[in-house]
């Protein structure tokens, strides 16, 4: 797969693409004969869940530390174990802190719904 084919199904420009080469997120491939990079189809699955570490929070250090384990192989899994589970206790606090905060703003638009139906300016609050 070319470079612009991977670029296309996962939604990143060919310059990211090369800039996750250059700093170890994806492996170089190899190159066809006229020097082009030829992709294995395996990579989509890959830049997906470095999309999905990313949107999780995971920093690119820790991202570009997961991905020299996993290119290191099978002696890494307990490593590269340890730190998923770390990076989900991480967004399971998260969701616990984001759900606290929507049940937050459910409440202030109840207040403020009521508040326009009854035409009246709020008292000032911690807002």
């Amino acid at each position: 797969m070319k470079i612009s084919e991977v670029a296309a199904k996962t939604g990143l420009t060919i310059d990211t693409l090369r800039f996750y080469e250059k700093i170890g997120l994806i492996t170089p491939p190899p190159r066809d004969d006229a020097g082009r990079r030829s992709y294995d189809p395996d990579i989509l699955g890959w830049v997906r869940f470095l999309d999905q570490l990313n949107a999780t929070g995971m920093k690119q250090a820790d991202r570009i530390r997961y991905a020299r384990l996993r290119a290191q192989g099978p002696a890494t899994y307990a490593e590269r174990r340890q730190m998923l589970e770390d990076h989900r206790t991480a967004i399971a606090a998260q969701l616990v802190q984001l759900q606290d905060t929507l049940k937050l703003m459910d409440q202030k638009v109840v207040h403020y719904r009521a508040l326009e139906a009854q035409h009246i300016e709020p008292e000032p609050t911690h807002d």
